[in-house]
């Protein structure tokens, strides 16, 4: 899996950001009204962490404090990034040494997107497909 596909044929390019100082149900707020899991937190316009659902469900609302934490409070730090042109199996790897959900992907030291284990799934789909493309394409050999 992920020979021929590459982290940027299946990243997600919009990326959604929120300041360390937003109190988390800012964080959900957006995250609402975007569909989306997670929002990277920013300092002065630079990325400094990422923040997902499930931190504020773990972090902070199974303790009550919703309306009282900020952003920098519980963010995951640091960022973990893959290059955009590394394969998905890399990516996969990464995910699963550092027991994440989600990469930021870059290039030239700027942050282009953001690969999930979804997109994952989604890649190894479409790698599935095209070798069975591949396959049937091909030839039958006579016996």
């Amino acid at each position: 899996m992920g020979r021929w596909t590459r982290v940027r044929q299946v990243m997600t390019k919009y990326l959604v950001s929120i300041k360390t100082i937003d109190q988390p149900i800012v964080a959900m707020q957006v995250m609402t009204e975007n569909d989306i899991g997670s929002v990277i937190v920013t300092e002065y316009g630079k990325p400094v962490g990422i923040l997902t659902e499930r931190d504020i469900m773990r972090k902070i609302c199974s303790e009550g404090r919703c309306r009282e934490a900020i952003a920098e409070e519980i963010m995951s730090k640091p960022l973990i990034t893959i290059e955009a042109e590394a394969s998905l199996g890399k990516a996969e790897k990464i995910m699963n040494d550092e027991d994440i959900r989600r990469l930021l992907v870059v290039e030239k030291g700027e942050i282009v997107g953001i690969i999930t284990q979804k997109d994952l799934m989604r890649g190894r789909d479409a790698c599935a497909r095209m070798c069975w493309v591949l396959r049937a394409s091909r030839p039958q050999r006579s016996p």
